[in-house]
């Protein structure tokens, strides 16, 4: 394995480590309620630890890689990452636990913007839009591999830690992947400039629509177990694989959107995949059968389209040199909607029930749809006033 493939790798599992601390939360959070004797509501939004964690380091990775090098970082976060996770299995309290999830998600914020710097570093045009689907990609297994195992551990009446230290020796092969291989300079060796950074419109549209994306998908992830098997009545076994069946619909989708986007081009992709994630979720609280619904999950997936990252490739076409603070930008718009989908999600529990937030869910990606197609409108006639002038100046 030559340095690009141990990079490339790192880069890859940077997004694996995140996505399998996520997947299991809906999977977990009924054992962890009855080990701790507190209401599953008030456990998953404990969950806000990891997430809020994830977005902060998602804000520092807007700077840090200006002044910390990114083999050094890199090293130091998965390290530190691995040792708390792994630590859960000795020490048995919910205040602990929330420290470790914090400094998880933090961690793991620093570490995605990590990776697709070094995707953005290392490769050029069509390979490095076509790799960053992969990422996705191997979030997308990680969902369906760790949502697997938090079902088979729970089963099994292992503990809800077992599949968080999975992904413990997990982030210790990035932390050792990082420190014998050579990543791509991003340290600043002069002053950094102060220029203020100007998007326009149709991007914060972007980050606006990518922040409600991933709030109304984590809400309905976090809540679908619980949904099928409180209200619905299914077996431990159906409500555990809808959460997996969902991730590796996704995995499946985004294999395919790897080789259609280079046919149909991201413009028309990002709105297809915007109506079938919006329309896709309604079965997923209409249906009242449970067991369709991992089937139902599973088509949701394939319906994703890879959303998240046609988002962010469709929104770095609308300036004429994406930098990395643009990429970091966007994650941090989704990230953001990660991070309040636990505590959100449970207030709506706590004042309503399970139901309406799937409800909500469907709405939030339907808000997402209309910006989605309100910035493809705009993009239009930016374009449209650009030829025109062209043809004056002609």
């Amino acid at each position: 394995m030559n340095n690009r493939h141990r990079i490339t790798l790192i880069a890859f599992l940077a997004y694996f480590v995140l996505s399998g601390m996520l997947a299991p939360i809906g999977i977990v959070s009924g054992p962890m309620a009855e080990v701790y004797g507190l209401p599953v509501s008030q456990i998953t939004s404990q969950f806000s630890w990891l997430t809020g964690g994830n977005f902060i380091g998602a804000v520092l990775a807007l700077v840090v890689f200006d002044w910390i090098d990114l083999r050094r970082m890199l090293a130091s976060i998965y390290g530190l990452l691995a040792v708390g996770l792994l630590s859960l299995a000795y020490v048995d309290a919910l205040a602990y636990a929330r420290v470790v999830l914090g400094i998880a998600g933090l961690c793991s914020g620093i570490g995605l913007a990590g990776g697709a710097l070094i995707i953005a570093r290392t490769y050029e045009g069509e390979r490095r839009g076509s790799l960053l689907v992969i990422t996705d990609g191997c979030f997308s297994v990680a969902g369906f591999v760790c949502g697997s195992l938090a079902s088979f551990f729970v089963a099994r009446k292992l503990g809800w830690t077992s599949t968080y230290q999975c992904i413990g020796v997990m982030a210790a092969l990035v932390a050792v992947l990082s420190l014998v291989s050579d990543l791509p300079a991003t340290k600043r060796k002069g002053p950094a400039r102060s220029a203020a950074v100007s998007w326009p419109v149709p991007v914060c549209l972007c980050v606006s629509a990518l922040f409600l994306y991933s709030l109304g998908q984590y809400s309905m992830l976090f809540w679908l177990p619980n949904y099928a098997s409180l209200q619905l009545g299914a077996s431990p076994d159906v409500a555990g694989s809808i959460v997996g069946r969902f991730w590796l619909g996704m995995f499946l989708g985004q294999v395919f959107v790897a080789w259609w986007v280079l046919r149909i081009g991201l413009r028309r992709l990002v709105a297809i995949a915007a109506v079938t994630t919006a329309l896709g979720s309604i079965p997923l609280w209409s249906v009242l059968d449970p067991t369709l619904l991992p089937v139902i999950a599973l088509l949701w997936g394939i319906g994703n389209l890879s959303m998240m990252k046609v988002t962010l490739s469709f929104a770095t076409t609308l300036v004429s040199v994406p930098d990395a603070r643009l990429v970091s930008g966007l994650l941090l718009g989704a990230t953001l909607g990660t991070a309040i989908s636990p505590a959100v999600s449970s207030l709506l529990v706590e004042w309503t029930d399970i139901r309406v937030v799937l409800i909500c869910s469907t709405a939030a990606h339907v808000a997402m749809l209309l910006l989605v197609f309100l910035s493809r409108r705009l993009q239009q006639r930016a374009v449209v006033g650009a030829n025109d002038g062209d043809a004056v100046v002609t």
